[in-house]
């Protein structure tokens, strides 16, 4: 469902007048239906790889598909394909979660009936009618992630993109979007997910790669990565898998 092969983004650092290897080589392929995770500290990558893999930055070097289709020449089929979740829920703060819901229905090209019914669905299924008319503005965090959340998956994605989605919330806000992230996997959802903390890759992923300086260190499960550093808490597994290269 998404396959990169040795994608690369390089950035001219007009201080150093130096070239920066934001993404340096980047290779992995997941499989339909599993939460994939890109774990590493902040800086290491993750983010620059998602935004390749959705379109948003042109890749320096290097290949990637989604859901078959290629990155640098069927951009809009990728977009088509994909829901986009980060940390920031950046709304339109004038409109009511139910305008945005319709706004992008409108932009995602979805027929008034099926639109109205996924918005109605959603609502349902994120606890929203409390607050569906209700001016984004007036949201509280938690509100804001639900509503990006519905915002995301509306046009029903085969491909999730998840970039930080927990950064800066609250754990009753984190909470709703762990579940729903389990969720989308019940529902045959491929799930790409970043994060850099520990505790979310050992809730939810089924494989994960660990990035750092723009490379991927180690791919595989939790159960192989355990058993190839010898770490008994996921934390000391990364720490050994980023140390190795320098060893």
């Amino acid at each position: 469902m998404i396959e990169a092969e040795n994608l690369q983004k390089h950035f001219n650092d007009p201080k150093t007048k130096q070239v920066k290897r934001a993404v340096d080589g980047v290779s992995f392929a997941t499989k339909p239906g599993e939460i994939f995770g890109l774990l590493g500290a902040n800086g290491a990558g993750k983010t620059t790889t998602i935004r390749m893999l959705a379109t948003i930055l042109e890749p320096t070097g290097g290949k990637g598909t989604v859901n078959g289709y290629d990155i640098q020449t069927e951009g809009a089929k990728v977009r088509a394909s994909i829901g986009y979740l980060t940390g920031t829920a950046a709304l339109y703060e004038r409109l009511t979660a139910r305008e945005m819901l319709r706004y992008f229905g409108e932009l995602f090209g979805m027929e008034p009936s099926y639109r109205e019914a996924r918005i109605e669905t959603l609502a349902e299924t994120l606890e929203m009618h409390e607050f569906l008319d209700r001016r984004c503005d007036k949201l509280s965090t938690g509100q804001r992630q639900r509503t990006s959340i519905a915002r995301s998956v509306l046009h029903e994605p085969p491909v999730l993109f998840f970039d930080e989605p927990t950064s800066g919330l609250d754990i009753m806000a984190a909470r709703t979007v762990v579940r729903f992230i389990r969720r989308s996997r019940q529902e045959g959802k491929t799930i790409l997910f970043s994060t850099h903390i520990m505790s979310e890759v050992e809730a939810l992923c089924d494989r994960v790669a660990v990035v750092h300086d723009g490379k991927i260190v180690a791919t595989g499960t939790l159960a192989e990565l355990r058993d190839r550093t010898g770490g008994t808490t996921f934390e000391q597994v990364f720490l050994r898998l980023i140390d190795e290269p320098e060893n």
